[in-house]
């Protein structure tokens, strides 16, 4: 994953700690068994995580954690999933119509670091990797 270690050598971190909340939930995702990491670097409009587990066959990820890039001095996360792959007991996430390639989805966006919500995000990645893993 070089392209990743390569644009967090560049990322300078900031007040609202949100390379520390990236950095949390891409160790998370790469610790999964089974599962590849795609890496999309758009500078100026976004850096993304694409996992896939190995069992997938219709879908080419079941998240995609994205490093908004529209000010890179003030940079914040938006990871989304499958409106059909993870639940939101605690009505966290923006339901996106259409808007996870195509599919309806939930996204969770972190502005700044909080313990809590990257847990949250994290029990919401499980979630979508138990249903990755028995597609």
């Amino acid at each position: 994953m070089k392209e990743i270690d390569a644009f967090l050598e560049t990322w300078e971190e900031t007040d609202t700690r949100t390379k520390q909340a990236f950095m949390e939930l891409k160790d998370h995702i790469l610790a999964m068994e089974g599962v590849t990491v795609e890496f999309i670097a758009r500078p100026g409009v976004s850096y993304s995580l694409r996992p896939q587990h190995a069992n997938q066959t219709e879908r080419t990820l079941f998240a995609m954690a994205d490093v908004i890039d529209d000010d890179p001095s003030a940079r914040w996360l938006s990871v989304c999933f499958y409106g059909d792959m993870v639940t939101d007991p605690d009505e966290e996430g923006d339901l996106i119509p259409e808007g996870l390639l195509g599919s309806d989805g939930y996204c969770f966006d972190l502005d700044e670091y909080e313990e809590k919500g990257v847990a949250y995000i994290k029990e919401r990645l499980n979630d979508a990797y138990k249903a990755a893993k028995a597609s």
